[in-house]
């Protein structure tokens, strides 16, 4: 595989405003092949929180995965990539994916990525946390995925909501080792 292969999914969690960072930072590269899986709710909650749809997001996307289909390609083991990105992630799906539980495209994919150590990075955005949140977290850690609260940072100075998510997103990709220039780095 000459390109890095990436799943990106969006849950219906509040925060779309990063899948769509992201998913723009991953698209028209010649590094990456960007599979996008979108729910059913982050399609209402997108709409709510923003003046982008889904089609947009999806735009210079390799693929796009519907997420009822459990027998599209990132749910098998041997359809190899090189991480998956959930972004936002719900508590739900952060749930489902610590317990195992694949109900969906998105949960079968996550699982796939944690028992076939590809890399499964969750970017959870809910406060506050209850101790079944919590203990969750840990769970999915655990097994292998890292957990990135959709927590910005300010040492950059951001100016913008579009600084904000950049931040974010930029700490994402270096998860990945996938290069960029979104954010500045400590000391720079």
């Amino acid at each position: 595989m000459d390109k890095k292969r990436i799943i990106l999914a969006v849950t219906g969690a509040s925060g779309t405003i990063y899948a769509a960072t992201l998913a723009a930072a991953l698209t028209g590269r010649d590094d990456v092949e960007l599979h996008l899986i979108i729910s059913d709710a982050a399609r209402l909650v997108m709409a709510q929180e923003t003046d982008s749809t889904p089609e947009a997001l999806a735009e210079g996307a390799f693929a796009v995965h519907d997420p009822a289909n459990i027998a599209a390609p990132p749910a098998s083991g041997s359809w190899r990539h090189h991480g998956m990105i959930i972004c936002p992630c719900s508590m739900a799906t952060l749930s489902a994916v610590a317990n195992g539980y694949g109900h969906s495209l998105i949960h079968r994919a996550a699982d796939v990525a944690l028992k076939e150590r590809a890399g499964l990075i969750l970017v959870t955005r809910e406060t506050p946390l209850s101790s079944i949140h919590l203990q969750n977290m840990l769970a999915a850690n655990r097994a292998g995925a890292v957990i990135m609260p959709a927590s910005p940072g300010f040492y950059h100075r951001p100016e913008t909501i579009g600084d904000l998510t950049s931040h974010l997103a930029g700490r994402i990709l270096d998860q990945l080792d996938i290069p960029h220039q979104l954010h500045a780095r400590w000391g720079d």
